[in-house]
């Protein structure tokens, strides 16, 4: 009778088992049963994650692991860019460099993340124009390479320069206002321009301004194609630009020599180029042009002889008497016929082009050449 109750008990115990729950066959199927479903993350993936923990030592994101991620970057203008942009809370998308290090933490890198918002930025500040403070940190071939406030760095070209002497090593260190002319994220390229960070200053500025208005001109820089000047217009300054061909009425391939930066010059107001910013002046029409009257010499089928002083792509350059340039454009010269620099031609007047100070002409032939125009 005993031993029956206790078999009635077990059997008892047995029926009380819920169903759908069967006996687990071993500890691990137990262990397995109970354990919380993590999900795994692989090197390369790019998960999203919310930081915890925000410091210059350590910073950890919780990306749904096992443990916290440990944000891991070796430079230092990213990692300071993480610190200036993101908090405690934010939510980020972060690549797996370590799936699990021998610590058991996964390691990440926010700086794609931090690369994208970057640009994001930058292309909003370009599309604002907002001007913003650079530091000039080194010269190089045409420019300068100079970083904003905020870590920002990229190419100010001499062209976009105002009241800097390029030539000059003073300016290392020196801050500028600048805004962002061009960006190309492909090549990673930023150009910055301090003339365009004016705004629209400039039409201020010369808003008293004439043509043919003389004015006194101080050089600030010399290129091989013309000499850059500051003008001072009140309590204001603005840039002059006198181009090689407006330096003197003889033709130059490049500045004098004599030119030096600081130089007080007599100019005269030929232009304004308000997308440059630019007042353009001369030197050459503050005197008479010596060549107009010796131009009223040449007429149309006037007999001239010249030497060739150059074999340009689109014709010959001849020099004539006086200092008068001459030219036989490529269509009139005939298919064939080659000159050499130094030789020696005769030529008809065709035109006269009191504009550049050239004679048009067109060579003496013995024979018209067939197709000849």
């Amino acid at each position: 009778m005993r031993i029956s109750n206790i078999k009635y008990q077990i059997s008892n115990k047995q029926s009380l088992r819920p169903a759908g729950l069967k006996r687990a066959t071993s500890m691990a199927d137990l262990m397995k049963s109970h354990q919380t479903s993590i999900p795994s993350v692989k090197k390369g993936e790019i998960v999203t994650g919310t930081i915890t923990k925000l410091t210059p030592a350590e910073i950890l994101v919780d990306i749904g692991a096992k443990t916290e991620a440990l944000v891991l970057e070796k430079d230092k203008q990213i990692l300071r860019n993480i610190l200036s942009t993101l908090k405690a809370g934010d939510s980020v998308q972060v690549s797996i460099l370590n799936p699990e290090s021998d610590f058991g933490n996964p390691v990440v890198s926010l700086r794609r993340y931090i690369d994208d918002k970057l640009w994001d930025r930058l292309a909003d500040i370009q599309k604002k124009k907002e001007v913003l403070n650079a530091k000039i940190l080194e010269g190089t071939r045409g420019g300068f390479l100079v970083e904003t406030e905020d870590g920002i760095s990229g190419f100010l070209p001499n062209s976009h320069t105002q009241f800097l002497d390029v030539n000059s090593q003073n300016l290392y260190g020196t801050l500028v206002k600048v805004i962002l002319l061009e960006l190309n994220r492909p090549t990673r390229k930023i150009i910055f321009s301090q003339k365009a960070a004016g705004g629209n200053d400039f039409e201020k500025i010369i808003k008293g301004l004439k043509i043919d208005q003389k004015i006194d001109s101080t050089i600030s820089n010399i290129a091989p194609f013309g000499v850059f000047t500051t003008l001072q217009i009140g309590e204001k300054i603005a840039e002059g630009f006198v181009h090689v061909s407006e330096i003197s009425w003889e033709k130059l391939d490049s500045v004098p020599p004599d030119f030096k930066v600081g130089q007080k010059i007599e100019t005269l107001i030929i232009g304004f180029d308000k997308n440059a910013s630019r007042v353009n002046l001369s030197i050459k029409r503050l005197t008479e042009d010596p060549y107009k009257e010796k131009l009223e010499e040449f007429k149309p089928d006037q007999k001239v002889t010249g030497r060739v002083s150059k074999v340009l792509a689109n014709g010959v350059l001849l020099d004539l008497p006086d200092g008068i340039e001459g030219i036989i454009k490529k269509e009139k010269i005939p298919v064939g016929t080659s000159y050499t620099v130094g030789s020696e031609l005769s030529a008809t007047v065709s035109e006269v082009d009191r504009k550049r100070h050239r004679v048009v002409l067109v060579p003496i032939l013995k024979e018209k050449p067939i197709g000849y125009r």
